[in-house]
C-alpha cells in the first residue's frame, strides 16, 4: 500500500507542496512536536489512561514513547525494538514492517502489550500477532525477550498485509490482515473464512473469560505443550459454527472463528470512535476505487468481486477492461464512501475527531490519502456521507489523536508526526 507511492512522492514532494494554494483548504498540518523526528512512523497510539503519554510506531521496528504532553518539554524515549525477533528475522521491505502496537487497557495490572509484525522464517514471510511483557525494572517499556506469539500466518507476498491492532470498547482485541499481496486477489484468499488470517478484520479473547472458545486448530495458531492456543474466541464471534460461505459449503472445522469482517483487500488503519463505539476501517483498492467502511459484525465486504460499490473489473480474456459496473447491493456490506483514482490512489483510514477545536474536524470522521495528500472529512448527513477535502500533506501512513488535547495528528512516512490546525 505504502511503499508503491513512498520513492515518487519523495521525488514530487517539493513541486507538488507548491502546487497548493496557501488558501485552498481551512486546515493545514503542522509538526506538532518540534526537535523530535521518527523513523518511518505510521502509527500514533494512546496510552490507556494516561493523557500526558503517546506511542509512535515505526515502520522500521520501534516504538516511540512522546511524555509530557501538554506541556513545552515533549520528550521521546525508545520503549520497544523488533528488530532482532527470537525465531525469525525482522522484514520492513515494501509493506512489511513494524505495522501495530496496543497497550492492553489493564496494562498496569498484567503489563501486557500487543504487536503486529513481519519477519522471515526459514526465508519464508510470515505475519505474526504477539503478546510481550513490560520490564518489572523500568518505567514503560516492554522486554523483547517475552515475546509469545499467538498467530504467525505465512505470508505469500510482501503487500496487503494490514497489521492494524486495537482494543475495542468491549475490551476484545481486534485486529486486521490483507488478502495476502500481489494484485487481483491471485491467491485467492478474499472469498474465504478458512484459509488463514486474510482479508479481514480479526477478534480474539486475550484474557480467556470464561464464556469464551477455544479457536479452531490451524499452522497459523500457536499452541502451548498441551495443545491450547494463547487466545480465546468470543462467543459472539459470527462465524462460530458457519457451514457456507458465499454459498459455497464448508466444514465448521476449519473455520477461522476469529474472523469478524472478511471479504476486504487491505484493510489499512481503522478505529472506533471514542463516543459511540462505532469501528471505521479504510481499505485500499485495486485499480479503480478506495474505499471506507463501517466494519460491522459479519460484514462482507466483497472483495475480490468488487472494488468500492463496484464490481471488481477484471480483465476479459482479450486483455481488455470494460467500464465498471455499479454494484447490486445484495449480498455484500457496502462502504459508506468510495473515491476514485483520478482523485486519490491509496487510502489510510483515520479516526473520529470528538475532542478538536478545530471545528472543520470536530465530530467528523477524518481520513487521508497516502497517494495524493488529500486530507478529508465525512460527516453523515440524511443517511449519506458527505466528504470534504480540508487539507494536504505528504505520506499520510496514520492518524491519532493527541490526548493532551483533542488535536488530530497525522503521521508521515517521510519522518514527522503533525498536527492539524486551522490556517
Amino acid at each position: 500500500m505504502l511503499q508503491r507511492h513512498l520513492t515518487a512522492m519523495f521525488v514530487l514532494g517539493a513541486s507538488a507542496v507548491a502546487s497548493w494554494a496557501a488558501d485552498e483548504f481551512p486546515v493545514q498540518a503542522e509538526v506538532a512536536f518540534k526537535g523530535l523526528t521518527f523513523s518511518q512512523p505510521l502509527g500514533i497510539v494512546p496510552c490507556p489512561g494516561k493523557k500526558d503519554v503517546l506511542f509512535i510506531v515505526e515502520k522500521t521496528g520501534r516504538v516511540q514513547m512522546l511524555e509530557g504532553l501538554g506541556t513545552d518539554k515533549v520528550t521521546k524515549r525508545e520503549v520497544f525494538n523488533i528488530t532482532q525477533p527470537k525465531d525469525g528475522k525482522f522484514e520492513m521491505g515494501g509493506e512489511c514492517g513494524l505495522l501495530g502496537f496496543a497497550p492492553h487497557p489493564k496494562w498496569r495490572e498484567n503489563g501486557q502489550v500487543f504487536v503486529y509484525y513481519s519477519l522471515k522464517i526459514n526465508n519464508k514471510l510470515h505475519q505474526r500477532l504477539a503478546r510481550f511483557k513490560l520490564s518489572t525494572t523500568e518505567p514503560f517499556a516492554v522486554d523483547a525477550t517475552t515475546e509469545q506469539p499467538l498467530m504467525t500466518q505465512l505470508d505469500p507476498a510482501s503487500n496487503h498485509n494490514g497489521g492494524d491492532v486495537h482494543f475495542g470498547p468491549d475490551g476484545y482485541l481486534y485486529f486486521s490482515c490483507g488478502d495476502g499481496g500481489a494484485g487481483n486477489d491471485v491467491f485467492n484468499n478474499a472469498g474465504y473464512i478458512n484459509k488463514g488470517f486474510f482479508a479481514g478484520i480479526f477478534r480474539i479473547d486475550v484474557d480467556n473469560r470464561p464464556t469464551s472458545l477455544a479457536p479452531n486448530p490451524g499452522p497459523s495458531v500457536a499452541v502451548d505443550p498441551q495443545g491450547k492456543a494463547f487466545y480465546t474466541i468470543p462467543a459472539d464471534n459470527p462465524f462460530i459454527g458457519a457451514t457456507s460461505h458465499r454459498g459455497q459449503k464448508i466444514e465448521a472445522g476449519t473455520v477461522r472463528t476469529e474472523v469478524w469482517a472478511t471479504g476486504m483487500r487491505n484493510p489499512w488503519r481503522f478505529s472506533f470512535d471514542p463516543v459511540k463505539g462505532t469501528c471505521f476501517a479504510g481499505d485500499v483498492g485495486q485499480n479503480l476505487f478506495e474505499e471506507i467502511d463501517i466494519v460491522v459484525a459479519g460484514g462482507d465486504y466483497g472483495w475480490s468481486v468488487v472494488e468500492g460499490l463496484h464490481e471488481f473489473n477484471r480483465k476479459d480474456p482479450n486483455g481488455k477492461q470494460q467500464p465498471p459496473k455499479l454494484l447490486a447491493p445484495e449480498g455484500f456490506t457496502l462502504p459508506i464512501y468510495e473515491y476514485d483514482r483520478k482523485i486519490g490512489n491509496s487510502v489510510t483510514g483515520g479516526i473520529v475527531a470528538r475532542e478538536t477545536k478545530v471545528e472543520v474536524l470536530k465530530d467528523a470522521y477524518v481520513f487521508g490519502d497516502f497517494g495524493s495528500g488529500r486530507i478529508v472529512t465525512l460527516r453523515e448527513k440524511d443517511g449519506k456521507w458527505e466528504p470534504r477535502v480540508v487539507g494536504k500533506d505528504l505520506t499520510i501512513a496514520g492518524l491519532g489523536v493527541d490526548p493532551s488535547t483533542g488535536d488530530v495528528l497525522i503521521a508521515t512516512l517521510g519522518g514527522d508526526v503533525k498536527r492539524l490546525v486551522n490556517k
